[in-house]
């Protein structure tokens, strides 16, 4: 039972991270409707800014204004990405778009593997090493504070979705860009915004990933499972990104120890799929149906 709560426990920190990747997935899509494949390769390029700004050799700042200033960085990325490339392609078919960002994330490994090489790099952290003991149950506090992050950063987005102009802007523009242009949405700037807003969250994602382990260009393809996480939550929303990205974090370990090898490293994919063919719209759908 000890071994199965220690599984669990750092189960749930690996699918905090995937829950936010997927976060940024669900970002997008809640303003245009379209998917970001290069998500998880932004997790990885701001990871590596936040690491560049608090190595010693470079910049050295400390550890909280490194991620900070990385965050901002990230963020002119997905506004600059949306405003120089994706805005080309209004009115273009959906798969134009998944075409466009998988060829970003081969571009963001080049930078990253350019700049800082592909040898694995660890990013210091003030909590490194630390770790809690309770019950003979060992947790490490930089698992407790990628819970504690993702939580509140979900929260919060949550929120602005539900409570502010911008958020609803934003919904507005997923449901109907046409319309919401007509009665006066920025559409363009909102999608832009929240291209920034997904950079953002994905540096999080890629600093509190960087916590547990080193990283190096190829992480990026963690985006895949964080795909997976945001389809079973149910693409249009928040909290169920999270949720896909916890049961995916929790199944992950348990069925690497208590399952074949095979059966294990499937085990996304997997729930995917049972969600797929029973709920297609996800765990928390939100799909509606609408008047042609």
């Amino acid at each position: 039972m000890m071994e199965l709560l220690q599984l669990v426990i750092g189960g749930l920190a690996n699918g905090c991270i995937y829950g936010l990747v997927a976060l940024g997935f669900v970002l997008i899509y809640k303003a245009s409707e379209g998917v970001n494949f290069a998500q998880g390769d932004m997790m990885m390029l701001g990871a590596f800014i936040a690491l560049g700004f608090g190595n010693a050799e470079q910049m050295g700042l400390a550890f909280v204004p490194a991620v900070l200033l990385a965050m901002v960085v990230m963020f002119g990325v997905g506004w600059g990405v949306e405003r120089v490339v994706v805005r080309r392609l209004f009115g273009q078919p959906q798969y134009a778009l998944v075409i466009l960002t998988i060829a970003l994330g081969f571009v963001f490994r080049f930078v990253a593997g350019s700049i800082w090489g592909y040898t694995p790099l660890v990013l210091e952290t003030p909590f490194a090493g630390l770790n809690l003991r309770t019950g003979g149950i060992v947790i490490s506090l930089a698992d407790l504070v990628t819970i504690a992050v993702t939580l509140l950063l979900t929260l919060a987005l949550w929120a602005f979705f539900a409570f502010t102009r911008i958020g609803l802007a934003a919904q507005a523009s997923s449901q109907n860009q046409m319309a919401a242009y007509i009665v006066g949405v920025p559409v363009m700037r909102i999608n832009s915004l929240i291209w920034g807003l997904s950079g953002a969250v994905a540096t999080v994602a890629g600093v509190l990933y960087a916590t547990r382990g080193a990283i190096d260009p190829n992480i990026g393809l963690l985006g895949i499972k964080a795909f997976a996480a945001a389809v079973i939550g149910g693409l249009g929303s928040l909290p169920g990104a999270l949720l896909g990205g916890l049961l995916i974090g929790v199944v992950e370990p348990v069925a690497g120890r208590y399952a074949p090898g095979e059966l294990a490293k499937m085990s996304p994919y997997i729930i995917m799929l049972i969600v797929l063919v029973t709920r297609p719209g996800g765990l928390f759908s939100q799909i509606q149906m609408k008047k042609v």
